[in-house]
C-alpha cells in the first residue's frame, strides 16, 4: 500500500464532523445540554439565541422600544453589517469530560467553557447581561421581525458552516440549518421549565415568583411559537427530547452517541 493510500484510509475512517441542531422553547435545558455535548464532543458551542438576545440589549441601551420594527430591523442591519455582535470562542473553560453537566437551568456564565462562545457587542463581553429577564422577553419579541431575522442569518450559517459545531436556538433545524445532519427538539413541561428558570434568578439574586417566572415562560412560549417568521416549531426529521425528568448527564450521552454513530456513517 503506497504513503498515498495510507492516508487516503486514514481519512475515510475519520469521523465526519457534524452540524447538530438543538431547538425547544425556553428553560427547556438547551443551554446546558448544548454546553454539555459540545464538550463531550469536542465541537464548538454556537447559542444562535444569544445573537438576538444581543440585539435586544442593543435597542434597550439605545432607548428603543422592541415593538419600533422599523428601528430595530436598521439597528439588526448596522450591527451586522459592521461586525458589532461577534461571537468569540472562549479561552478559558472545562476540559471535555473534566466534570458533570450542571443542573437544568444553571446560570450561564460569561465563559460558555472550552467549547463554547463568548458574546460581544461592541467589544464588551456581553454574555451575562443578555440573560436578564427583560431582555430574555425583549429577544423574542425582536427576533419576530423578519427584517431582524433576515439581518442575523447569515452571522448564523457563517458560525456553524465548517461542521463540528452544536448550535442551539429555536429555528436552528427549520431555517437556519434545515440540512442538519442530526436534529434534537428539546422540550419539558412549562412548570418544570419555569421552576428551573425561577432557580436561576434566584441564582443570581433576583427578587422573583415563580408564578411571575411562569407567566412570563408562557408568555415567551406563545410569541415564540405564533410569529409569523420561523415559528417555533420541531423539524419533522428532529429527535423528541423530553427533559423534564431526566439528568442532563443522561441526556448528552443519549444524543452523543447518536451523534458518534451518524459521524462514522451509521
Amino acid at each position: 500500500m503506497t504513503e498515498r493510500q495510507r492516508q487516503d484510509d486514514a481519512r475515510h475512517l475519520e469521523p465526519r464532523r457534524l452540524r447538530v441542531a438543538i431547538d425547544g422553547p425556553a428553560g427547556a435545558g438547551k443551554g446546558t445540554v448544548a454546553r454539555g455535548l459540545a464538550e463531550r464532543l469536542g465541537y464548538l458551542l454556537v447559542d444562535t439565541g444569544a445573537i438576538y438576545r444581543a440585539v435586544a440589549l442593543a435597542a434597550r441601551r439605545a432607548t428603543l422600544a422592541w415593538e419600533e420594527e422599523g428601528a430595530i430591523g436598521a439597528l439588526a442591519e448596522d450591527l451586522a453589517r459592521g461586525g458589532r455582535i461577534a461571537l468569540e470562542r472562549s479561552a478559558h473553560g472545562v476540559a471535555p469530560d473534566s466534570s458533570a453537566p450542571p443542573p437544568m437551568g444553571a446560570p450561564a456564565q460569561s465563559s460558555l467553557g472550552g467549547s463554547g462562545m463568548r458574546v460581544l457587542l461592541d467589544g464588551e463581553d456581553v454574555s451575562s447581561a443578555i440573560r436578564a429577564p427583560e431582555i430574555s422577553l425583549g429577544a423574542s419579541r425582536v427576533s419576530a421581525i423578519p427584517a431582524v431575522r433576515k439581518a442575523l442569518l447569515a452571522m448564523q450559517r457563517q458560525a456553524g458552516a465548517g461542521g463540528g459545531v452544536v448550535l442551539e436556538g429555536r429555528d436552528i433545524g427549520t431555517v437556519v440549518f434545515p440540512d442538519a445532519e442530526v436534529k434534537f427538539f428539546l422540550t419539558a413541561p412549562a412548570e418544570i421549565r419555569a421552576k428551573r428558570r425561577y432557580d436561576e434568578l434566584v441564582a443570581r439574586g433576583m427578587t422573583v415568583s415563580f408564578e411571575a417566572t411562569l407567566s412570563d415562560v408562557l408568555r415567551r412560549d406563545k410569541a415564540d411559537s405564533e410569529r409569523a417568521v420561523a415559528p417555533l416549531r420541531k423539524a419533522d426529521d428532529a429527535i423528541l427530547v423530553d427533559s423534564g425528568h431526566r439528568s442532563p448527564q443522561e441526556i448528552i450521552d443519549e444524543m452523543a452517541t447518536l451523534v458518534e454513530i451518524r459521524a462514522r456513517g451509521g
